[in-house]
């Protein structure tokens, strides 16, 4: 059932000024394991020397204590990744640790480079050699060929250069950055511990070591953490911000504060718009868990039908299993969610989930309610019809997978075997979010792209070094 669901390509999670901030910076990356979990790193420093633990699987699954007692410091930045494409590889994991002329560097990036091809291409040309097939291995290229002394003035050179969507950490052995791109596609936060200070993906990363939420990084803007303290630069030229929506509708903890709001309660308001625009006769609205349990929970407040949960999830199921030789119908499904069948017997269900990918999985959920006796089964869907991949660092299938791009809503609802399907409307999610137009990319259901790309068209999905291309 993952193939057919959106993924984020990674958290990042940045401690400065605390003796302990290669733990906290392990206990940040354990609340933001939702943001990828194919590998996860921490890179800490004393003021010496750079040291780093990174591997392959979860947080809980890579780092002991062994591994953490490992990492002293007052310093530590650390990443959670998801691969896209391809293989997950070592070598592809961050942050990535390197020397160089000016000591050691260390960096972790959550986004996406549209340019990094063609960047990658000159500096190879001109005798760059690069270790990995990430996109976020060109920043240190560019921050290494910069002849600027300060590391924060290498790394504004190095940024002037690409284009894309980025939420940056970088350090050396006694100074942190933390940059967001002047669109501000990817959410970061800050946040202070005692003396110290938290960077970090969302907040409940914050929550979790009890550190005191700031404020966010704002778009375009450069943090400088050192023992001056923090200092706040805009160094590119302003532009209109587009922060990516799919972080409210989907990606982000519900706990979390993202881009202004309590995550939690605009998928609740998304629910509650979306039974004014699309209500239907039912008996019980159940969610698709666990994604789908606030908008289901709007959708019911607003709706008077009542709210139960008629599909239960394994929360045990890791990300492979072992299917029996005799092939059970819609394994893959059942494994991860089971119907109740004394409960949705005989009745009209609403059933609500965040999105729609490939149409797959909602299939199979149609199927399996219908197998367990309900009476009419009617899909309501959190956001508009996924139309477009993102190119700026979320995981999504081609155009030519997504089922919305090629298919009416009623097609689909046939496709479902649905009684009926409705999407929330996109004038609809802009008024829960109380936005023009003008603060959020929504491209992923119009097309619109903010940074366009001569091949974005022809290629519908950025893939940018092969198989394993983009960073995570």
């Amino acid at each position: 059932m993952d193939s057919d669901a959106f993924h984020d390509q990674c958290a990042v999670m940045g401690v400065f000024g605390h003796p302990e901030a290669a733990k906290l910076t392990y206990l940040g990356l354990y609340a933001l394991q939702h943001r990828g979990q194919e590998s996860t790193g921490i890179v800490a420093a004393d003021g010496k020397r750079l040291r780093a633990e990174v591997g392959m699987g979860r947080v809980n699954d890579f780092f002991t204590q062994e591994r953490l007692a490992g990492l002293p410091g007052f310093l530590a930045i650390g990443h959670n990744r998801y691969s896209t494409t391809g293989d997950s590889c070592l070598r592809n994991a961050q942050p990535l640790l390197v020397d160089y002329s000016r000591g050691s560097l260390a960096i972790a990036h959550n986004g996406n480079l549209v340019n990094a091809h063609r960047l990658r291409a000159e500096l190879e040309a001109y005798g760059s050699i690069f270790r990995s097939t990430t996109d976020t291995e060109v920043i240190l290229h560019l921050i290494a060929h910069s002849r600027a002394r300060r590391l924060v003035d290498a790394l504004i050179e190095a940024l002037q250069q690409v284009q894309g969507a980025y939420s940056l950490l970088v350090m050396n052995e006694r100074e942190l950055i933390a940059v967001r791109d002047p669109h501000g596609f990817r959410p970061l936060c800050l946040g202070q511990l005692g003396s110290g200070y938290v960077v970090a993906s969302e907040t409940c990363a914050l929550d979790l070591i009890e550190a005191v939420y700031l404020r966010d990084v704002a778009p375009g803007e450069l943090l400088h953490l050192s023992e001056a303290g923090v200092q706040s630069f805009f160094p590119f030229p302003p532009t209109r911000p587009q922060q990516c929506i799919f972080e409210l509708i989907y990606f982000a903890r519900p706990d979390s504060e993202v881009f202004g709001h309590n995550v939690h309660l605009v998928r609740k308001a998304l629910g509650r718009q979306l039974a004014r625009e699309a209500p239907a006769a039912a008996d019980v609205v159940i969610p698709v868990p666990d994604s789908g349990v606030p908008a289901a929970l709007g959708y019911a407040e607003e709706s008077g039908i009542p709210f139960d949960m008629g599909l239960i999830r394994n929360h045990y199921v890791g990300r492979t299993f072992i299917e029996p030789q005799q092939s059970i119908r819609h394994f893959g499904v059942k494994i991860k969610l089971n119907a109740n069948k004394a409960f949705l017997a005989g009745k009209r269900v609403v059933v609500v989930d965040d999105s729609i990918v490939r149409g797959t999985t909602s299939k199979k959920l149609v199927h399996m309610i219908r197998q367990a006796g309900a009476k009419e089964v009617h899909m309501r869907i959190s956001s508009p019809p996924t139309t477009h991949p993102c190119l700026y660092g979320i995981d999504t299938p081609t155009r030519q997978e997504l089922i919305a791009a090629r298919a009416s809503v009623a097609e689909i609802c046939a496709y479902l075997q649905a009684d009926s399907l409705a999407y929330l409307s996109h004038e609809g999610l802009l008024r829960v979010v109380r936005d023009d137009g003008r603060r959020y990319c929504t491209a992923c259901f119009t097309g619109n792209y903010p940074l366009r790309v001569p091949w974005q068209d022809e290629l519908l999905q950025l893939s940018l070094f092969g198989q394993e291309g983009r960073h995570g």
